[in-house]
């Protein structure tokens, strides 16, 4: 397994790590293939309630997909599709805490995650069009559904750059923090989402990937708000409030 993707666990939280902070946390195969292995891994380990997705440094959370890989077609859409779509169908919520600049196809890494957390004076481009690659199809439909098509013309079609500010303001960051203040924040966002019950998390996000795609399935809705009415978990939420305490979820 490469030493450029790492992965650990603490808790309920696990932490995937893009480790090649000397080439700007580029993306080859070999890296999308470490991903894909710890993520599987990730997905069969209920002990895991939150992943965090971030980068090692301080300048750059992805620069997107090895140059010279795409250059000698070593790694194609294909690839990265497979990852981030491994990445956005994991059942429990994943935070992508981004280090450092982002760009490219590590636009669409941080896209694929619930939620992104950033720092004041990083920045975001996806320069496609100034290199002359026709962005894949699956990249711009998560671009599309999740920023709308407005942005995402601003992005494929102009390679325009944001910056922090922008970044929030157009909804790809949820949080916007001082670098001061990012492993701090980091870390209690991860705590707080790891801390909910997480029938009722896992439940809830898929119900809302279906409603992104369109197809609901209401008897499968009303299943999972039903195993969430008859879990241990529900009771301990209502005692910990008749307690005044911290619930103590199991998952059950």
């Amino acid at each position: 397994m490469t030493d450029t993707i790492l992965y650990s666990r603490e808790g309920h939280v696990g932490r995937l790590v893009l480790n090649s902070p000397e080439r700007h946390n580029s993306l080859g195969q070999e890296q999308l293939l470490g991903i894909q292995e710890h993520l599987a891994a990730v997905a069969v380990d209920r002990q895991v309630r939150v992943l965090v997705l971030t980068g090692a440094g301080d300048k750059t959370f992805c620069a997107g997909a090895s140059l010279q890989q795409l250059g000698a077609r070593e790694i194609t859409g294909d690839c990265f599709r497979a990852t981030t779509d491994q990445l956005a169908g994991l059942s429990i919520p994943t935070i992508c805490a981004l280090n450092g600049s982002v760009f490219g196809a590590g636009v669409e890494l941080a896209l694929s995650c619930d939620f992104r957390l950033g720092i004041e004076g990083t920045r975001m481009r996806i320069p496609a069009a100034a290199i002359g690659i026709c962005y894949p199809v699956s990249g711009v439909r998560r671009l599309v559904e999740s920023l709308g098509v407005s942005v995402a013309r601003r992005m494929l079609l102009a390679a325009e750059e944001f910056d922090a500010p922008d970044m929030l303001h157009i909804g790809f960051l949820d949080h916007l923090v001082m670098p001061g203040s990012f492993a701090e924040a980091t870390h209690d966002l991860a705590q707080r989402v790891a801390g909910l019950a997480p029938l009722a998390v896992r439940s809830m996000k898929h119900i809302l990937a279906r409603v992104v795609a369109g197809d609901v399935d209401e008897a499968q809705t009303l299943e999972l708000a039903e195993i969430c009415a008859k879990s241990a978990d529900l009771q301990e939420g209502f005692a910990a409030l008749r307690e005044k305490r911290q619930p103590r979820f199991s998952g059950s």
